[in-house]
């Protein structure tokens, strides 16, 4: 049976590829949501215009759909709220040198 913690971990090596940090700690997971064989997960991107959705969202379906109990993965993009740097982890924060 899926877990939120198992579908966290394959979230946490998806990589926004102009910006050397996961998708998690970049803060720009806004909901996980399991129901049965299914993961829905509800996201943003760092910006409304930023062309790398199709590919995140793509790297993700192929990761989740790798997990055991995973055979299906649906990816939506939301835009409220808007995604700022104060969504970002403090390991993100430090890692592009961003703390005050």
């Amino acid at each position: 049976m899926l877990s939120e913690t198992e579908v966290y971990e394959v979230l946490t090596e998806c990589f926004d590829p102009e910006i050397p940090v996961n998708i998690v700690d970049l803060g720009l997971i806004y909901a996980v949501m399991l129901d049965g064989d299914t993961v829905n997960i509800q996201m943003t991107l760092t910006t409304r215009g930023c062309s790398m959705g199709d590919k995140i969202a793509a790297e993700i379906e192929e990761k989740l759909l790798g997990l055991p109990d995973c055979n299906h993965a649906s990816i939506a993009f939301i835009w409220e709220p808007a995604w700022t740097p104060d969504r970002m982890s403090r390991a993100a924060r430090r890692q592009l040198k961003l703390d005050d």
